[in-house]
């Protein structure tokens, strides 16, 4: 095939974008896929990680055995390695986005940080949420959400500073193979489960807050849009689909993939985070705001970034790897749901014998 001068100009610039890349994490839902669509886009690519998990990626990635959390011995093995970029999928706050800082910042090009649309404060100031009009996330309460608005204030001072050229980027809600936060219980293969079993599902709320449902296949293309990306120097992006939905539609669209209409009832979040906080504070401080977001800054920085992926076609993708791979029933979560479900059931009927006011 006859390859046009333009074609030619856009090869050469690729192959001057080509880096090494290191990914701190790279066995995780989002990292490995990153890793995926780096070795994909022919950059050269090695992971660092406690080297607990077999990496699936043979020989194509180099593995860096160590534990970040001892800063020191972290540092030590950080310099003496050859990379352009490195991606940190495994800071949670100020202080461990400060090691990856200290310890690349003479050595790299760029740092590359996973935050996440948790760090928005809310209620948000717009809706589609903009970068430019929120602020970040102020209350201790929400231990998650605060220990990331914190290490974005923290990279904010990195790169007013000129320290290191860093670019974050926020995922929201994303699913896809090897997912473990599936459902407002966070169920994973329950849901299917109990669609199969006519148990009911419990929902938060009346179902109908608006929600985009992102995989990470698709999320991958920004982190690796941003790699040696000058336009992303400095900046902070949420990446995620522009399909929108209701949080009900991910039971509905489960039992449309199963074939199956989902029984489904409704409690409030804030008795569900009195019932258990650690599985339920997530509803009550996040899941409870709108979940649609404005794209336009990304795609205008990163334009390789476009999210395909349908939520019925990412169920279909999930349900298949459930049936396949993660077909493990979690019998603790199981009994709570039909706890709650009782509970709702005995709710209903003590106010329904209440009658009129």
């Amino acid at each position: 095939m006859h390859k046009t001068a333009a074609d030619l100009r856009h090869a050469a610039a690729m192959e001057e974008l080509l880096m090494k890349v290191l990914v701190l994490g790279g066995t995780g839902l989002i990292s490995s896929q990153i890793v995926v669509r780096l070795l994909e886009a022919g950059h050269d690519v090695s992971v660092f990680n406690r080297g607990k998990r077999p990496l699936p990626y043979g020989d194509s990635v180099a593995s860096v055995v160590g534990d970040k959390s001892d800063a020191e011995g972290f540092t030590a093995i950080a310099r003496s390695l050859d990379v352009d970029a490195v991606i940190d999928m495994i800071s949670f706050d100020a202080q461990d986005a400060r090691v990856t800082v200290n310890a690349f910042q003479h050595t790299v090009q760029q740092i590359i940080f996973c935050s996440s649309s948790a760090a928005y404060k809310r209620p948000y100031k717009s809706v589609p949420i903009r970068e430019d009009a929120e602020d970040l996330f102020d209350d201790p309460s929400f231990g998650y959400a605060f220990g990331k608005a914190e290490m974005e204030r923290y990279l904010q001072q990195v790169a007013a500073e000129g320290i290191v050229p860093v670019t974050i980027i926020r995922p929201s809600l994303t699913y896809g193979i090897g997912a473990s936060n599936v459902g407002v219980l966070r169920q994973n293969y329950n849901i299917v489960h109990r669609i199969k079993n006519r148990k009911p599902l419990v929902m938060f709320g009346d179902g109908t807050t608006p929600w985009s449902f992102t995989f990470a296949p698709d999320l991958a293309k920004a982190f690796v849009g941003a790699v040696g990306n000058k336009m992303t120097y400095g900046q902070a992006y949420h990446a995620t689909s522009d399909e929108i939905h209701i949080w009900q539609d991910l039971y509905t669209a489960f039992g449309e993939v199963l074939g199956i209409e989902p029984e489904i009832v409704h409690i409030s979040s804030d008795l569900l985070k009195a019932a258990n906080p650690d599985l339920f504070s997530h509803l009550y401080y996040e899941k409870s705001y709108c979940g649609l977001f404005d794209n336009t800054k990304v795609k205008r920085d990163i334009p390789s970034f476009k999210a395909e992926i349908s939520l019925r076609a990412g169920l279909d993708m999930m349900v298949d790897w459930y049936e396949r791979d993660a077909h493990a029933v979690d019998e603790a979560k199981d009994r709570l749901e039909d706890r709650l479900a009782a509970l709702h059931g005995d709710w209903t009927r003590q106010l329904q014998q209440l009658g009129p006011m």
